[in-house]
């Protein structure tokens, strides 16, 4: 391995939670007035922390979100969540021959610490990521694409920025890891490769990774 510390994002990459994500924002920014698709919130809000979506409605619109908007539609999602939520396939595979090497990796994720632990407990990914493992956008003063959450997270593990691997499927998430100094591969499980331009490497299948990662 040559890396010292592997980041993983976590929808998408970790959990499938994209498609329910997405779905269920597109619907309630729909429901305020604010037509979205499915697709339109793949491209606008994928891989961003809830403050993106805030500060697009009200560029677009001049119109605020409703004061408690992010406490319903996380409603929404962790209701989904506990319904359908599954871990990304393969992930568990990944994982485990990780520790096998002893190769140390965390999460780094625009979603929040709640959001994070309840998919966790839904998929059973939390014995992989204790609390020490687990950074989100909340710790930081800018989310993705701004490179804070990735250097916060290799600090706080204690490796060096060029001494990390981040694994994501966004563009958001790849500019931040690129604007971090680290090597970054991007899963195209959903999303199409040629939107994650910068990526050091891309792949479809989960189970490729420990290969490409050295």
């Amino acid at each position: 391995m040559r890396y010292d510390l592997v980041i993983f994002d976590n929808d998408g990459v970790l959990v499938d939670s994209e498609p329910i994500s997405n779905t269920l924002l597109a619907a309630y920014l729909t429901e305020l007035g604010h037509p979205t698709s499915y697709e339109d919130s793949l491209r606008d809000y994928m891989g961003a922390a809830m403050h993106r979506v805030h500060d697009t409605v009200y560029e677009r619109s001049g119109e605020r979100l409703p004061a408690d908007f992010d406490d319903a539609f996380h409603a929404r999602v962790f209701a989904a969540f506990e319904r359908e939520l599954e871990p990304v396939d393969g992930v568990v595979d990944v994982l485990g021959k990780l520790t096998a090497d002893g190769v140390p990796f965390c999460v780094g994720s625009s979603g929040s610490h709640e959001r994070i632990r309840v998919g966790h407990r839904k998929t059973g990914l939390d014995q992989w990521f204790g609390d020490d493992r687990i950074f989100s956008s909340q710790d930081v003063g800018r989310g993705k694409p701004a490179p804070d959450l990735f250097l916060y997270a290799a600090r706080r593990m204690g490796v060096a920025p060029e001494r990390c691997v981040v694994v994501e499927d966004s563009p958001l998430g790849v500019q931040a890891a690129v604007a971090a100094g680290m090597d970054v591969y991007g899963f195209t499980g959903m999303t199409p490769a040629e939107r994650l331009d910068g990526a050091t490497g891309l792949f479809g299948d989960m189970r490729e990774l420990p290969d490409l990662l050295g």
